[in-house]
């Protein structure tokens, strides 16, 4: 796989592989320009930022790259915060919100000693846009129709809500899981890649995928997805989450399991996690960031009258608030993971935060 800065000092891999055609380029930039910001980033990157394509992904006689970026240190067993956008082509922000942490990132290293000092504790592995033919098409699937989010080969023990939690019948609808036979889609198996190389061998690691949701605030929401028990290492999260409320007491997310609301088949966070438990020798905590979108309808009614205005802020001002929102939560995430010795539980305070964890989250189940 070729780095993005060996092959990018003059034209976009991107428009590369549309045949060097203007009238293509013309149109990733109409319908994809987060993808044309992302490539302006990572080309102007320091030498410390690496990047690569993964894999392409075919659509309308294109083939659109997802890019994997890694920042920080090399070692095998380092800790790693992975960070995922896109996953949803019509939850755009979603993407914005980690190329625009990406980009503060960046801008900070060139004069950031502290910065540069953590990030020789810890590994940053970003795919802001893991759906780039579904972000072209302006659909919540990708190409195939397929809804990268139940597209796992898990399936949900209990009732799941009828098509919302999955669905076999037809690509046309939404939220179709893909056949099983046929394994999972690319832009997965890319993902998987990544967890595959980077997670098993890590002492701890974390992820955040962004997406946009219904409801009035920011959720936070944890595995599992397919039933309504306690995750393996609860007691982690709790630890995670009381650590984010004592350090900033005066947030705005709500954080759930994801069963508190649905169960779902082919949940992907659900699979990485149980696959990385069996062969992983720490601990991994993987977050799906929704950011509530029911305020941006509200302050807005006129979105409703456009398919990207369920899933966004359209007024330039609110974007622009959305954008620094969530700034502070990944920082946290970054020295949480270089710090998890400090305080991840074990012993009797695992005993004692699962019980809390419990006791908060499960007690009606």
């Amino acid at each position: 796989m070729a780095e993005l800065k060996s092959i990018t000092p003059h034209i976009s891999v991107a428009a590369e592989q549309a045949g060097r055609d203007s009238g293509q380029r013309r149109q990733l930039r109409t319908f994809i320009p987060e993808m044309v910001q992302l490539e302006r980033l990572l080309a102007d990157a320091p030498e410390s930022v690496q990047s690569r394509v993964l894999t392409r992904i075919p659509v309308k006689g294109m083939s659109v790259p997802i890019y994997r970026t890694d920042i920080g240190s090399r070692a095998s067993d380092a800790p790693v915060v992975l960070l995922v956008g896109g996953v949803h082509g019509l939850e755009r922000i979603g993407a914005q919100v980690v190329i625009a942490w990406l980009d503060s990132l960046i801008a900070r290293l060139r004069w950031d000693d502290h910065l540069n000092a953590l990030l020789e504790k810890v590994r940053i592995v970003a795919l802001p846009i893991m759906n780039p033919g579904g972000m072209f098409l302006n659909q919540r699937a990708n190409p195939a129709g397929v809804d990268l989010m139940r597209n796992a080969p898990i399936l949900a023990q209990g009732d799941s809500t009828f098509l919302l939690g999955g669905q076999r019948l037809s690509p046309r609808l939404p939220w179709y899981t893909g056949e099983p036979e046929q394994g999972m889609e690319p832009e997965n198996l890319a993902l998987k890649s990544v967890i595959d190389e980077l997670l098993p061998n890590s002492r701890f690691s974390l992820a955040l995928d962004c997406h946009s949701g219904f409801g009035w605030q920011d959720q936070i929401w944890f595995p599992y997805a397919y039933r309504r028990r306690p995750m393996r290492r609860i007691d982690s999260v709790m630890a995670l989450k009381l650590l984010w409320e004592q350090a900033y007491p005066n947030h705005n997310y709500v954080f759930e399991p994801q069963s508190a609301h649905y169960l779902t088949h082919g949940d992907l966070w659900d699979y990485f996690y149980k696959q990385v438990n069996k062969a992983g020798k720490g601990t991994f905590i993987p977050l799906t960031l929704e950011m509530g979108s029911w305020r941006w309808l509200r302050k807005r009614p006129r979105q409703l009258f456009r398919l990207d205005g369920f899933f966004n802020p359209l007024a330039p001002h609110r974007h622009q608030r959305v954008l620094r929102t969530h700034l502070l939560l990944m920082d946290f995430l970054v020295q949480a993971a270089v710090s998890h010795e400090n305080w991840l539980p074990a012993g009797d305070q695992a005993r004692m935060l699962r019980e809390a964890a419990i006791m908060h989250w499960y007690r009606e189940a």
